[in-house]
């Protein structure tokens, strides 16, 4: 399996570096010139050209701009990027995800992905087991900083995060790291659409014991759900029970904080009040 997604990713790399290098040549411009165009070592755009070096999504889109493609080498990037990091059953979730209405989330280890900062995604990321390469960990995070477009389309959708309190009183990443990541929880808690709830630590009983999972609502109403585990993941839409993880969140809802009380408790955890 390892020797197949390395296939992958080789193929990928190397189409993408024969795109780039053809549209370049296209434009009239050598190496050098599109690396002083774009403020880049020209060591970077041989070794993209080359299939030594991944494209990544930001530095695609700069160089549509550049070299006046239309986005295409941006598609590529990130076609190439979730195809070649991530298991088939993730890869459907983001699909859906990124056409969904409506998205629910409750989480009790992790901040939730759509809500996390760079630098709390590139930590949580370098706790993996086995260890991911650095290259890997910043594909990852962009992929991560990429989905989080969702809660800034120009027709917002409905998102609803409940977060165990623990979450936020961890330092994972260290002190400062947490302390920009709760800011931004707090930002994101004020954007059109979006409702986030803290489930207390003093809370004697709520239905999130068995895990995180995530609920989504697709524009032709069909509805989803997504539970991650270790070394697994479940894409679920059997009615029964997608009806029950809904049921669930509905519970944790009424036993978390409402969105003015979860914002004035992310206020004190800033000394802001």
């Amino acid at each position: 399996m390892q020797t197949r997604k390395n296939n992958r990713q080789i193929s990928s790399t190397h189409i993408i570096g024969a795109l780039l290098k053809q549209v370049r040549m296209n434009a009239q411009l050598t190496q050098r010139m599109l690396a002083e165009r774009a403020c880049v070592h020209e060591e970077t755009i041989a070794s993209i050209e080359q299939g030594r070096r991944v494209l990544m999504p930001k530095l695609a889109e700069q160089l549509d701009r550049i070299l006046d493609t239309g986005g295409v080498l941006a598609v590529a990037a990130r076609k190439a990027l979730v195809q070649d990091n991530f298991p088939v059953l993730v890869q459907a979730f983001m699909e859906y995800e990124r056409e969904a209405i409506a998205h629910s989330s409750y989480e009790n280890a992790v901040v939730p992905g759509l809500l996390q900062t760079e630098a709390y995604a590139r930590a949580v990321f370098r706790t993996a087991i086995p260890a991911l390469s650095l290259d890997e960990i910043e594909r990852r995070v962009e992929v991560r900083m990429e989905r989080q477009l969702l809660l800034h389309r120009e027709e917002p959708m409905t998102a609803s995060f409940i977060v165990w309190e623990p979450v936020l009183l961890s330092r994972i990443g260290g002190q400062d790291v947490m302390r920009e990541q709760v800011r931004h929880i707090r930002t994101c808690a004020d954007l059109p659409g979006v409702s986030v709830q803290v489930l207390e630590l003093v809370c004697e009983s709520h239905t999130g014991l068995s895990g995180p999972f995530v609920l989504l609502e697709t524009p032709d109403h069909q509805h989803l759900a997504y539970t991650g585990a270790q070394r697994s993941s479940r894409l679920i839409a059997d009615p029964d029970e997608v009806s029950t993880l809904a049921q669930k969140y509905g519970m944790l809802r009424a036993q978390a904080l409402n969105t003015k009380d979860t914002r004035a408790l992310l206020d004190r955890l800033l000394g802001e009040t």
